[in-house]
């Protein structure tokens, strides 16, 4: 299985999609970048998706920051801006409800909170996982939900990177 995006160029994720793009009253990235999930296993029931920036830990406060999780995704084509018209799926909630994030309501946080690196660089990870199954996750849902839902009903997963500048 390959995830692609058109929303990434030779590894660079477009302005749009971050912090130079659509904010919210509270600087949050909110435009998601369109996603396509190629050559699943024919069992796929559903895909999840986390976006994480690990190069957020110095400037965290110490942890990975999470920018999108979303799962019972039915479709291997996800439109630019999915995020904000979800379907069907569900979404867990980001790290801009962490106090670094500045504490914002966890139903303000579970939607995509884009790309905004305050110091240099970042390099983000697109996780895809192809499920066997549809979880049983509300939105709001938190990391260790989707880890732990996600458990023995993997069949194929991909991480697709892409940087953007500070």
């Amino acid at each position: 299985m390959k995830a692609k995006s058109e929303g990434i160029v030779n590894g660079v994720i477009d302005d749009r999609y971050g912090k130079r793009g659509e904010v919210n009253g509270f600087g949050m990235p909110v435009l998601s970048p369109p996603l396509e999930f190629v050559d699943a296993p024919a069992e796929t029931q559903s895909f999840a998706v986390f976006i994480e920036d690990k190069d957020a830990y110095p400037v965290s406060g110490g942890f990975s920051w999470v920018h999108w999780m979303a799962a019972n995704i039915e479709s291997p084509l996800l439109s630019e801006d999915a995020s904000r018209n979800p379907g069907n799926m569900v979404q867990g909630a980001n790290s801009w409800m962490s106090a670094q994030g500045g504490s914002n309501p966890p139903e303000l946080c579970s939607c995509y909170g884009g790309m905004a690196p305050p110091d240099k660089e970042h390099l983000y990870e697109i996780h895809v996982y192809a499920l066997d199954t549809v979880l049983d996750l509300k939105n709001g849902f938190h990391l260790n939900e989707l880890f732990r839902a996600m458990e023995g009903h993997v069949l194929d997963q991909t991480t697709l990177k892409g940087r953007y500048s500070a």
